[in-house]
């Protein structure tokens, strides 16, 4: 009975979101299928199902799922996408979103704590699909290049060549730039190594940062 309320929890959740962002079907059910609660401090789960960022330890934020939908659908996913390297884990909420869309999710963490959290929460909940390492995200992941997609869950001045060289080509990398004081999410195409910059709209995130912790 508990699991059945928590779900309809979810599925609110992404009802709530599509009045706001028209969501592809299969991002909605994605959402609608993912425990928010689990991915958020333990004194904060009642606020767990509303549209708002929440804070992590280490002086991080778990994103407000309004967010998450739209980085999710700008990666315009479709059945042929098999690998997705994610930049900045945080606690797996992203990451286990993206689970459900794609076959092979590699999340990288620059925190240990998160990253180890974040590992004990998916075999917890049995999701075998997404890899996680504990490292500067701004150096990719390079034993499981080239990947489909790319996501950042940080904002970033700009993205490394080295993340570049990591997507393949007719891929597609998402991230928040930074402009001046403003967050942009960007849409980044790559074709014949030659890259497309869309600017899609404002947000808020946690700065990317060097090194680990």
């Amino acid at each position: 009975m508990i699991e059945k309320i928590e779900l309809q929890k979810c599925k609110k959740m992404a009802n709530e979101i599509e009045k706001i962002f028209p969501l592809d079907k299969e991002i909605k059910n994605a959402i609608a299928s993912v425990k928010r609660e689990l991915f958020v401090p333990a004194g904060l789960k009642h606020l767990a199902y509303k549209l708002d960022a929440l804070p992590l330890s280490s002086n991080q934020w778990i994103s407000s799922p309004l967010t998450v939908a739209k980085m999710t659908q700008a990666l315009l996913i479709d059945k042929g996408v098999d690998s997705i390297l994610e930049v900045g884990c945080g606690s797996g909420y992203q990451a286990a979103i993206l689970s459900k869309l794609i076959r092979r999710v590699f999340s990288i963490e620059r925190i240990e704590r998160l990253s180890n959290e974040a590992k004990k929460r998916f075999k917890e909940l049995q999701i075998n699909n997404i890899n996680v390492r504990c490292d500067d995200g701004q150096n990719g992941w390079s034993s499981f290049a080239p990947y489909d997609r790319i996501l950042f869950s940080a904002t970033a001045k700009e993205i490394p060549q080295k993340i570049f060289d990591q997507l393949k080509n007719g891929s597609i990398l998402v991230a928040p730039i930074e402009k001046g004081e403003k967050h942009i999410i960007t849409r980044f195409v790559k074709n014949n190594d030659k890259i497309t910059i869309t600017e899609l709209e404002q947000c808020l995130f946690v700065p990317i940062l060097n090194g680990t912790e």
